[in-house]
């Protein structure tokens, strides 16, 4: 859970690098609160009211972690816009999400794992 709070207290932070056990904690957090609350939404008959409220609470630090992925890979933020490309896009920045970062420092910082 500290985890996702991290994230959302560094919710406008692009600098920096993000531990792939960061990213997909988030991540894992993220999928199961709008899981739960799709349910609720359905259950209300309100879909996507809270889904989508959710989903724009979480767009900037749901940027900020993805970003900071890609540069713990080495890569600029820039390759986030990489999923825009239909079909490939996404599975391309899942590949870069899933790599391990660079054991050593980088153009963005030092390596979190060793902090």
């Amino acid at each position: 859970m500290n985890w996702y709070f991290d994230v959302l207290r560094r919710y406008a932070d692009f600098g920096g690098r993000a531990r792939r056990k960061e990213y997909w904690m988030y991540a894992l957090f993220t999928f199961i609160v709008t899981l739960v609350l799709g349910i609720i939404d359905f259950a209300l008959e309100t879909y996507p009211l809270l889904v989508g409220i959710y989903s724009l609470a979480t767009f900037l630090p749901t940027l900020g972690v993805t970003v900071r992925r890609l540069h713990d890979t080495g890569r600029s933020g820039w390759w986030y816009l990489i999923s825009l490309v239909p079909f490939v896009g996404f599975i391309v920045l899942l590949v870069l999400t899933v790599l391990e970062g660079d054991s050593h420092v980088n153009a963005y910082g030092p390596d979190p794992k060793a902090a």
